[in-house]
């Protein structure tokens, strides 16, 4: 993987202005996101933190760089494998890439709901997935709520499959993603969030999907004025540690750390739910026309993605996953 040199040793730098050696009294993790302050999920980072010091008594703290400041969600990446940064948190669909395990999480309509995925992740599948990516340096601590992905179009509603015949739709750069698109009719453009409000302005693309404070914050509504919820995927977010910092922990240290991610996680989800329904009162406020389930013929869009059940299924440890998750329905 190339990374930049400018960006490695500005990191660097950052470990040597927090003091992060083993002669210091606090031991300080660096961690670094590409979300804005107000997110749940950097909420819930500063809970973690403030968690982490009272655990300790002060021995060890968080200290968060949000906003890109340190990178995109890619290079903060590449900066955990390489031992330049502590903590980073990533969608699952990126964890594809290191971990084919992931890949389960990002199937459509894998989960019933919100509180199914949530047996799925706090259980055994989930911390399966968390210890999977150690062969890449990437250890998963915890998962946080992303809530559950839907496509929003520019000019028509979407209640059917067909209405998706021919669009260019952004997805993120998942195999899995890009796979579910074009079993859906559609054309998968796997370009950067970055760069999505201007694409859709200009009709390099003609849709998205994420989820509705994704859809809100970015101001995607603004040119997409429908908003299908058919809620076609759950991706969680996961915070991870670089395997080289983690093994620099003591047993103690390790505890403090994954209690208090494991509380940031609870906590997240109560924030993300908020902010959730906010988002949708708010583009609704703004003239955005919401498609309901109820409106939507969600068996044709699950008739259409099954085949991609069966062909993940073929590998026999996603084969597993996939009955363990089968088995939590309720």
């Amino acid at each position: 993987m190339v990374i930049s040199r400018i960006l490695i040793i500005t990191v660097m730098g950052f470990s040597l202005l927090t003091g992060c050696n083993e002669n210091e009294k606090t031991k300080i993790l660096r961690l670094a996101h590409g979300l804005d302050t107000g997110h749940p999920v950097h909420k819930a980072m500063v809970y973690m933190s403030e968690a982490v010091e009272k655990k300790s008594g002060g021995k060890m703290s968080l200290q968060i760089y949000p906003s890109q400041q340190l990178g995109t969600e890619r290079q903060c990446v590449e900066l955990l494998q390489i031992g330049s940064l502590d903590m980073t948190k990533v969608s699952s669909a990126v964890m594809e890439g290191f971990a084919p395990g992931y890949q389960v999480l990002s199937l459509p309509f894998i989960f019933e709901d919100r509180d199914h995925s949530w047996r799925v992740l706090d259980g055994e599948v989930g911390r399966d997935l968390l210890l999977s990516g150690t062969d890449y340096y990437l250890r998963g601590l915890c998962f946080y709520d992303a809530g559950s992905r839907s496509f929003y179009t520019k000019d028509r509603a979407v209640t059917h499959p067909d209405d998706l015949n021919g669009l260019n739709i952004r997805v993120m750069k998942s195999p899995t993603a890009m796979d579910m698109i074009e079993h859906l009719g559609a054309r998968p453009s796997p370009i950067s969030w970055g760069e999505l409000y201007t694409s859709l302005q200009t009709g390099r693309v003609d849709a998205a999907e994420n989820n509705p404070p994704s859809f809100y914050h970015s101001h995607h509504y603004e040119v997409c004025r429908y908003y299908c919820l058919d809620e076609h995927s759950s991706v969680p977010d996961v915070l991870l540690i670089s395997t080289m910092a983690w093994d620099k922990l003591s047993t103690e240290e390790k505890n403090w750390l994954e209690e208090a991610a494991g509380e940031s996680s609870i906590v997240q989800r109560t924030l993300w739910i908020e902010d959730e329904e906010r988002s949708l009162a708010e583009i609704r406020k703004a003239g955005v026309t919401i498609i309901p389930k109820e409106e939507i013929d969600m068996d044709a869009f699950r008739k259409l993605v099954a085949p991609m059940h069966k062909a993940a299924g073929k590998d026999s440890s996603v084969k597993e996953m996939m009955t363990k998750i089968e088995e939590l329905r309720q």
